[in-house]
Formats: structure tokens, sequence, C-alpha cells
């Protein structure tokens, strides 16, 4: 097999590691780019091209995560993962530990890692790796590795998030949510929402924003019957869609353009997060972007 064709079966797999590491899909697509810019310029083959490969792409993104932490500490409002609309790694044995780990919430949570320590755990609760290519990779000693395991793990479960585990039963309850939502119908959208539901949007100070947060049943129902008559007389369509595999939905104006990307998380019957992600920057790997602040005039009407 030639290098590019050892890349290519393997490029799922290098994407989907950087992309849990860093939370962005340009920054592990570029770290996925270089990694095989390295591999092709080695001049000895590797006895594992997996090994390698998967070394490099890890070592890239912990230094991108550590850059990015500086850029994440001054962002303008509450940050968010990129959107993620397909996992291109499947791998039926580690299907669970590959759809827990995609989340926004659980995103959310490995921010709070230090960049080793996401790697660590990244490549060992979710991959499989073993402890000797997991030293490997991020250059520390296999005792170091179990620690970094450890104290991971220990982070990630005291806030690890739930689900319902029926995806047909969360997929309808967002299907009504979404059509609540662009009915404005106020008693339908509370009786779908937790009474300590958060909603979060993401808009990086570059699109129109209500609140960057907004905490309670009561606050959220106010503002999504506000947003809701908008979408509708802009035209838009709401296109429900998995996100992170999570039931969602991608927001689109007149033309067909994205405008936002929106993931439910859904327990007990009832949608206890919205995470919105506005910030044209985040959504460009999802399609041709819209003007959302001319649709935002465009719905508003003359004088909006």
């Amino acid at each position: 097999m030639t290098k590019p064709e050892e890349f290519q079966e393997l490029r799922p797999l290098l994407f989907s590691i950087a992309y849990r590491i860093l939370g962005s899909v340009g920054e592990a697509e570029d770290a996925v780019q270089e990694a095989w810019l390295r591999y092709e310029s080695a001049s000895v083959r590797p006895g594992s091209t997996k090994a390698f490969l998967s070394t490099v792409v890890t070592r890239i993104s912990i230094d991108v995560l550590r850059s990015a932490r500086v850029r994440r500490e001054a962002y303008a409002g509450p940050w968010l993962p990129e959107p993620l609309l397909t996992d291109p790694y499947e791998d039926p044995v580690r299907s669970a530990e590959l759809a827990d780990s995609l989340s926004m919430a659980a995103l959310l949570l490995l921010e709070r890692l230090t960049p080793l320590e996401r790697a660590v755990f990244v490549l060992r609760e979710v991959f499989a790796f073993g402890f000797p290519e997991i030293a490997s990779a991020v250059g520390r000693s296999e005792a170091a590795c179990h620690q970094l395991a450890v104290r991971a793990r220990r982070h990630m479960e005291s806030g690890r998030p739930r689900f319902d585990a029926d995806r047909k039963e969360r997929e309808e309850l967002a299907e009504r949510f979404f059509d609540a939502f662009r009915d404005g119908d106020v008693d339908a959208l509370a009786e779908l929402l937790a009474s300590d539901v958060r909603m979060t949007g993401d808009s990086g100070g570059k699109a129109p924003q209500v609140k960057p947060v907004v905490v309670g049943v009561e606050h959220v129902v106010r503002v999504l019957a506000a947003f809701g008559p908008l979408v509708v007389r802009g035209a838009g369509a709401v296109e429900p869609q998995l996100v992170n595999g999570q039931p969602g939905a991608i927001f689109r104006d007149r033309h067909g353009q994205v405008l936002s990307a929106w993931a439910l998380d859904v327990l007990g019957g009832r949608i206890q997060a919205i995470r919105a992600v506005n910030n044209p920057d985040k959504l460009r790997h999802v399609g041709p972007l819209a003007d959302a602040w001319e649709t935002l005039r465009e719905a508003n009407g003359p004088g909006g």
C-alpha cells in the first residue's frame, strides 16, 4: 500500500482524535494535513503507520490546544465547540464511547482538562489506545500517563453528561420542540423544557444574539417565543440535523445559506440544554454562510 493510500485509510481516525482534543473542525483538519506532510517527508517508513500518524496528530493537537487556550480566554462571550454533523470514524466496538465523547456537553467538560490530560483521556477512554502507545504519543512515561488518565477520568466522571438512550425518542422530542419554536407556541415549548433549562449562544461578537446565556424555563421560553417569529418572517428553514451526535438543527436563510447550528441535550423527556453556535467562523464547514445581520433586518421589516 502506498503512503497516500495508508494515510487516506487512517484519515477518519486521525481527524476524530484531533477534533476531540481541539473541539474545532478547522483546527483538526489542519492538524491532520500537517500530519500528512510530516509522514510524506519522512525518509524512513515507520514500523506502524497508525502509531506514527496518531502520535504526530496528537502532538500537533496538543501544541495547537495550548495556544488556543489563550485565545479562548479572550473570546467574546461563551465559547462552544465547532459543530460536527458527521463523525468520519466508525468503530462498532467503540460506538458508545465515540458517541458520548462527541457531544458538546462532553467537549465542554474536556475543556476543563489540561492539554495533556485531554489527549490521554481521548486516546485511552475513547479510542482504547494502550499505555505504551499513549506514552509515545504524548512524550511522557507510562506511569505518568496512568496518572494523567486517572485525573482526567475523575474530572470527567464528576460532570459526565447523561442523555436519554433512545435516539428515536430524542429526535421526536426535538422535532416537537422545533415545530413549537416555529409556531411561537409558548405552552408547547414550556412543556418540552426542563425547569432549569440552560440556553447558551456562541456568536463570538460576530452575529446577532439576544443574550449569551439564558437560564430557567420561563426566561428561555420568552427568548424562543420572540425569536421564532423572526425565523418565520425571514422565510428561513429550520433543518433537523444531528449535531455532535445529539438532536439539533441547522438554521438557514431564504437562500438556503447557513445562519446557525443548534444542539439539544435531552434527559428524562425534557430538553436540559440548548446550545446555539452563531459565530460564522465556526460554521464555514457546514455550508455557504448567510449574512445574519441582513437576515435579521429583513425579518424585522422596514425600519428594523
